[in-house]
C-alpha cells in the first residue's frame, strides 16, 4: 500500500463517527472493548500510533476476550464464507496459504486440528506475505510451545499489521 493511500485511509478512519470506527475495527478483532478503546484514541497522527494503540488495547484484554476474538477467525487455509468485509479481508489475507499444493493444504488441515486440540482455539498468524509452506512451518513450530508461551505469541503485536486490517 502506498504512503499516500495509507495516509488517506488513516484520515478517513480518524473522521469516522465513533460507532462506525468501532464497526470497522471489529473486522480486525471481534472484541467490542478492544474496538471501542482503539476508536476512542482517535485521531491518530500516523499508522504507527494506531498500531501501538491496537497493540496496547490487545495486551490489556483478558484471555476470555482473546478467545472471543480467535473464535471469529477462520482456520488458516479455510476459505471464509460470505461477502462481508471480514470475509473479503480474510480471503485476501489467506490467499497465499490457500494456494499451496494439495500435500501442504492437507498438512495445514491436520496441523490446525492438532493445534486446536492442544490449545483450544484456532491457530492465528499474519499470513500476508507468507507462503503456505511458511505458514505450515510456523504452525508446526508453535505446536511445540507450552500454553503460556503460545498465549504470549497469540497476544503478540498487531493481529492487523496492515491498515486497516488488510
Amino acid at each position: 500500500m502506498s504512503v499516500t493511500r495509507t495516509a488517506d485511509r488513516l484520515a478517513w478512519f480518524n473522521a469516522l463517527s465513533p460507532d462506525r470506527a468501532v464497526q470497522e475495527l471489529t473486522a480486525c478483532c471481534a472484541v467490542d472493548e478492544w474496538a471501542r478503546r482503539v476508536a476512542a484514541g482517535r485521531p491518530y497522527p500516523d499508522p504507527a500510533a494506531l498500531r501501538a494503540a491496537a497493540d496496547a488495547a490487545l495486551a490489556d484484554l483478558d484471555w476470555p476476550a482473546v478467545l472471543r476474538a480467535l473464535a471469529a477467525h477462520p482456520r488458516i487455509g479455510e476459505r471464509a464464507r460470505g461477502g462481508s468485509r471480514e470475509a473479503v479481508w480474510s480471503r485476501r489475507e489467506q490467499s497465499a496459504a490457500a494456494t499451496g499444493d494439495e500435500e501442504v493444504r492437507a498438512a495445514l488441515v491436520a496441523g490446525n486440528l492438532a493445534y486446536e486440540e492442544r490449545f483450544g482455539h484456532v491457530f492465528l498468524i499474519r499470513a500476508t506475505g507468507r507462503s503456505a509452506e511458511e505458514v505450515l512451518a510456523a504452525l508446526r513450530a508453535r505446536l511445540g510451545n507450552d500454553e503460556e508461551t503460545e498465549r504470549a505469541v497469540v497476544r503478540g503485536p498487531s493481529w492487523a499489521r496492515s491498515w486497516p486490517c488488510g
